[in-house]
């Protein structure tokens, strides 16, 4: 379906109500084949746009934003330890971590209610509790936006970092994703020793995928706002990772600081929590704020610009760059 000059307010979860000069959904692999051997007639810029969970618009989109919204979900292969699970990028991503718990499938669980599509899955790296989708990604299937073939991206092949990947790296806005394959296991190993999951799951009783899927979606709701009520993105900025010795001294100056040990070698900070330390929790200028719950997270409590959301955005990073020398990296895309 194509739409010309199109509101973006329904496409994106800070509720930013720029426009589109064309909007075009694909429902299918061979739909977005289609539309992209047709390249020479859409507007010069492409933008690939999923579920607009980590996006702030800050103008008007002036070219041809490509919405995938291709669905299904299918075990492509089964063994006696591990199932393959091929899901469609346009599926909404708890919709999948659902349907994976039910059928008794371990390893999505802690990802439970992280907003988005399956498609940016791999591009960000998602992680939340503990657990990142690299972990469970076993490939990724693309288009190339400049000759519409079709390629399959390994898992070391999407080279995949801290909230990170080769489609925000080098191949970034050059593949549109169509189809992930996750590695899942049949005899699921809870992971819930992060943070307060573990005392939330056994507040619901035995350990098992559906009270750790249950527990992180009651952690999460008590502490982040919903985008269908509120305008905001989840995390706004990525958790920084300094050397052990900056963390060192960080740890002697302010007691009880929350950080965990990096596989690189280094540690990671709680960006919330530099965040809060430099007195931003609750504060709002204007319609655009910071939730009075957790710092991490930027909100539009109605009328706020792209621009005013991103220019708070630019006084925390500096707040917690002359507080503590350490600066923010910010998670969400600025259009």
């Amino acid at each position: 379906m194509i739409q010309r000059d199109v509101s973006l307010k329904n496409y994106n979860t800070f509720g930013l109500d720029y426009k589109a000069d064309c909007l075009i959904s694909v429902k299918s692999e061979k739909e977005a084949i289609s539309v992209l051997k047709k390249r020479e007639s859409l507007k010069e810029q492409l933008f690939i746009l999923g579920g607009g969970s980590n996006l702030l618009f800050t103008k008007d989109f002036q070219g041809t934003i490509i919405h995938p919204e291709i669905g299904g979900i299918k075990i492509a292969e089964q063994k006696s330890d591990h199932i393959i699970v091929s899901s469609g990028a346009g599926v909404i991503w708890d919709n999948l971590v659902e349907w994976t718990v039910n059928k008794g499938f371990g390893g999505l669980e802690n990802l439970s209610l992280i907003p988005g599509n399956v498609g940016a899955t791999p591009v960000q790296n998602i992680g939340a509790y503990g657990v990142e989708v690299k972990d469970l990604i076993e490939k990724v299937r693309a288009i190339s936006m400049i000759d519409a073939s079709v390629v399959d991206f390994s898992n070391s092949e999407c080279r995949f970092g801290y909230r990170d990947s080769i489609f925000k790296g080098e191949l970034k806005g050059k593949y549109l994703v169509t189809n992930v394959s996750f590695r899942l296991m049949t005899n699921p190993l809870l992971n819930i020793i992060y943070g307060s999951l573990k005392e939330e799951t056994e507040k619901l009783g035995h350990a098992s995928l559906r009270t750790v899927r249950q527990a992180v979606i009651n952690i999460r709701r008590s502490k982040l706002p919903d985008p269908d009520l509120i305008g905001n993105a989840g995390s706004f900025f990525k958790n920084p990772v300094v050397t052990k010795s900056v963390a060192e001294i960080i740890r002697q100056k302010y007691l009880g600081v929350p950080c965990y040990d990096e596989p690189s070698g280094g540690t990671k900070m709680a960006a919330g929590w530099l965040i809060d330390q430099c007195g931003w929790k609750g504060i709002r200028k204007g319609d655009a704020g910071v939730h009075d719950k957790q710092a991490l997270i930027l909100l539009n409590h109605g009328k706020a610009t792209g621009t005013d959301i991103l220019k708070l955005s630019e006084e925390i990073k500096q707040s917690v760059s002359d507080k503590f020398g350490i600066e923010l990296e910010q998670e969400v895309e600025v259009i």
